[in-house]
Formats: C-alpha cells, structure tokens, sequence
C-alpha cells in the first residue's frame, strides 16, 4: 500500500478543514483517516499512481491548508516518504525509483510536530545527522532535483 501523508499549516486545524469540505470529503471517504503527526492526516492507497490521483483531486485544498504533501511508495522505501512532486516524477517515468534517495529535506520531530527542514545530500549512502536543533526524531523526505535546488 502506498501512503499519502498531509502536513498541515500550522494555523489551521487540517482534519477539520478537509472533511468540513464536501468535495474533500467525498475524495477521502473510502480510506482510512490515520494523522501520524500532530496537525496531519494519511491514507493508504493501492498504488503509486492513486496516490498521485489522490493529491490531484485534493490539489484546491492542499493549496490552502497543507504545508507538506507526501508518499510513502514501500516498493522504493519502507521509511523514507517522496515530496509530492518527486513521487509524480517516479509515476511519469521521468525519474526512476532507485534514483530518488540523494536529495533530501529532512525534518527535525518535536512534540510529533515536523519542525525546520534541512536540505542535505546524501553521499555514499550517508544520510548527514539533523543539526539545526536537538529533536526527537527525524522525518527523511526525498525530492526533486528542481525542490533541492530550488
């Protein structure tokens, strides 16, 4: 199953806004509603290209309500999720999956909150150490080439 992850803009309370929403709320109905981090909301999808189908048709409101949009396809990797536009790039065919792991945006996780990304490369299959304050954990994002250098 592939996972869709919405993280939500801090000043709006993002289950609320989406399912308050009728049209939101149709494109979420048959899924699971699961919120992995304080202010999300994931699904599971049945594959890469719903996945993508899915932010599509939720794209009005991710505009207004979500900071972060991310998939989690376990066929590329099981705890690292791929940036909205990355995971479009893999499902076009215009970046294969096994070249998606050297830019990342990782997220320090405070209080189950993701806080202050930092854009790292990847080298010789280090992931280098989140230092821009102590957290609890971090959360590993890949992106495009056009976000890492954007």
């Amino acid at each position: 199953m592939t996972r869709v992850c919405l993280l939500g803009d801090p000043d709006v309370d993002l289950t609320y806004e989406l399912l308050s929403r009728e049209t939101a709320r149709d494109a979420l109905a048959t899924y699971d509603i699961e919120e992995p981090y304080a202010n999300s909301l994931a699904v599971d999808t049945v594959s890469l290209g719903a996945a993508v189908a899915l932010l599509n048709d939720l794209n009005w409101y991710l505009a207004r309500f979500v900071d972060e949009a991310l998939v989690r396809e376990p066929s590329i990797s099981t705890d690292e999720w791929l940036s909205r536009d990355l995971a479009r790039e893999v499902r076009d065919g215009a970046v294969p999956p096994e070249e998606t792991d050297q830019r990342l945006k990782v997220f320090g996780l405070v209080d189950e909150r993701p806080v202050e990304p930092l854009y790292v490369r990847r080298t010789q299959g280090e992931t280098p150490e989140y230092d821009l304050r102590d957290v609890d954990e971090t959360v590993i994002v890949r992106v495009s080439e056009s976000e890492f250098s954007g």
